[in-house]
Order: C-alpha cells, then sequence, then structure tokens
C-alpha cells in the first residue's frame, strides 16, 4: 500500500523511446549526409526494457576521419527521453565485424532499423 509521500518511478515506454530515436535519427541523418543507416537494439528492441535502461544506437556512416572511440562523442543524443549508448561505425567496419561470436549475431537478431538512406 502506497502512502501520499511514496516515490512513483514512470519512465518512458518503447513506444515513446521508438518515435523519438526515429526523429533524432530523421534530424541527425538531414544534418549530416554522412549517416546511412540508424538503429537501436538491447533492452528496448528486445522488450525487457525497465526503469532505468538506456536506448542502445547504432549509426553506420558512409566513412569517418574519427577513431571509433570518439565518434560517438560527436552527436549529441540528449534530446532522447532516455540516455543513449553509441555505437558508430563507418560502412566498412560494419560489414567487417567478425562473423564469429555473439555480438554480430546479437545486433543482427535483435536491431531495430528506423532510417535507411537511399542510395
Amino acid at each position: 500500500m502506497r502512502s501520499l509521500h511514496s516515490s512513483v518511478l514512470k519512465w518512458p515506454d518503447a513506444r515513446t523511446v521508438d518515435a523519438a530515436v526515429r526523429a533524432w535519427a530523421a534530424q541527425l541523418a538531414s544534418a549530416h549526409p554522412e549517416v546511412l543507416k540508424v538503429g537501436y537494439w538491447g533492452s528496448y528492441a528486445r522488450g525487457d526494457w525497465g526503469v532505468g535502461s538506456d536506448v542502445d544506437l547504432v549509426l553506420i556512416l558512409s566513412r569517418s576521419d574519427l577513431p571509433f572511440d570518439q565518434r560517438g562523442r560527436t552527436l549529441d543524443a540528449t534530446s532522447l527521453p532516455v540516455p543513449a549508448d553509441l555505437l558508430v561505425y563507418t560502412l566498412e567496419e560494419w560489414l567487417n565485424l567478425p562473423e564469429e561470436g555473439r555480438f554480430k549475431k546479437t545486433l543482427a537478431s535483435e536491431i531495430v532499423w528506423v532510417f535507411e538512406r537511399n542510395p
């Protein structure tokens, strides 16, 4: 039984996060022609998100002059309703992810693409 002074934790649901990520991706892509694809994976893609969940984003760029570990820092995802983790690959890096191991298989089975640039 809750008292009048108890806290209630609310967190954005999957539909809200999906819509926000789609809008963010479209805006990002319009400002950055090198953005080829944007997707999310992890708890929001699987449907097992909860209070405190972040959204795991994957971006694929045609090219980048920055090292892999610095690319995500250049993109502002603070407009999203939940914290975001960004993995930013060039197309070449994405195509050359190792086939063995769980990471590529996990991405392939979970990812929800929200933006794809038409060639």
